[in-house]
C-alpha cells in the first residue's frame, strides 16, 4: 500500500492531502522522513507532525444511492460533492466513480485492502447498470444485432471493451454487466454503435444490490454482502 493510502485510510485527511504532507517532510515511517513513493506493508509505525496513526480496527462498508448531479470528488469547496451532500458518522471514500450524470449505487468504505481489489483489473467483479438509450429499439433485429454487438465487444477509440453480458428491459432499456472500468465505457459503447444514454444507473456490485434504498439515503452492508465482497 502507498503511504499516502495509508494516511488517508487512517482518517488524516484525503488522498491528495496526504501526498503533500509527505511531500513537506511531515510524515514518518519508523522515525525516518518518507516520500510520496514509500510503500508499506502495515507493520511499520507512522507518525504524521509526531503523533502515532494507525488503521481502524473495524471497517465501515456502506452503500449510498447516488442522484444524478452528485459529484464523486472529495473537493469541499464544490457544491456538488459528495462530501457536501453525504452525511457519514466517519469518513470513507468511494470505491471507483459513478459519473455526475450517472445515479444509482456508490460503495463507500475505509478498507483499502477491499477498495485496491475492486478497483483492479485483475479481479473482474461484476457491476450491473440499467441504461436507457436514445433512439428506441424499433425492430427485433435491431435488439437482437445491438445486444450481441455490445456483448462481443465494442471499438471506443482507445481500446475495444471486454465480453459483456446485455439483457434487454424493454423498448429502448438493457441491463448490461461488466467486469471493466474504463471511463464512461456504457456511454462509449452505445454511441459508437448509434445510441445515446439518456439514464443510466448502476444497481448492483458483486451480490451487492442496490434495492429500495431511496435516492439520497445510505445503508451499511450486511455481514453478508460485505462477505460477498471479500470472497
Amino acid at each position: 500500500m502507498r503511504l499516502s493510502q495509508y494516511v488517508s485510510i487512517a482518517g488524516a485527511c484525503s488522498k491528495r492531502a496526504a501526498s503533500r504532507l509527505i511531500s513537506a517532510g511531515k510524515v514518518c515511517v519508523n522515525g525516518v522522513l518518507a516520500d510520496n513513493h514509500t510503500v508499506i506493508n502495515g507493520s511499520e509505525s507512522i507518525t504524521l507532525g509526531g503523533q502515532l496513526i494507525t488503521l481502524p480496527d473495524h471497517f465501515s462498508y456502506v452503500i449510498y444511492n447516488k442522484p444524478v448531479g452528485i459529484d464523486c470528488n472529495y473537493r469541499s469547496q464544490d457544491p456538488a460533492s459528495l462530501i457536501n451532500h453525504l452525511d457519514l458518522p466517519k469518513r470513507l471514500f468511494p470505491v471507483g466513480r459513478l459519473d455526475k450524470d450517472s445515479h444509482g449505487l456508490l460503495l463507500l468504505t475505509d478498507d483499502g485492502g477491499l477498495c485496491h481489489r475492486l478497483l483492479s483489473p485483475e479481479f473482474h467483479y461484476r457491476k450491473t447498470y440499467h441504461v436507457s438509450v436514445r433512439p428506441h429499439f424499433n425492430k427485433p433485429d435491431i435488439d437482437v444485432q445491438f445486444c450481441r454487438l455490445m456483448e462481443q465487444g465494442v471499438d471506443i477509440g482507445q481500446a475495444v471493451t471486454l465480453p459483456c453480458r446485455v439483457q434487454l428491459l424493454g423498448a429502448n432499456r438493457f441491463e448490461i454487466v461488466l467486469t471493466q472500468g474504463l471511463n464512461r465505457q456504457i456511454r462509449k459503447m452505445s454511441r459508437a454503435l448509434g445510441y445515446h444514454v439518456i439514464d443510466l444507473q448502476r444497481v448492483e456490485i458483486s451480490g451487492c444490490k442496490l434495492g429500495e434504498l431511496p435516492e439520497g439515503k445510505w445503508r451499511s452492508l450486511s455481514d453478508k454482502e460485505v462477505e460477498l465482497l471479500v470472497n
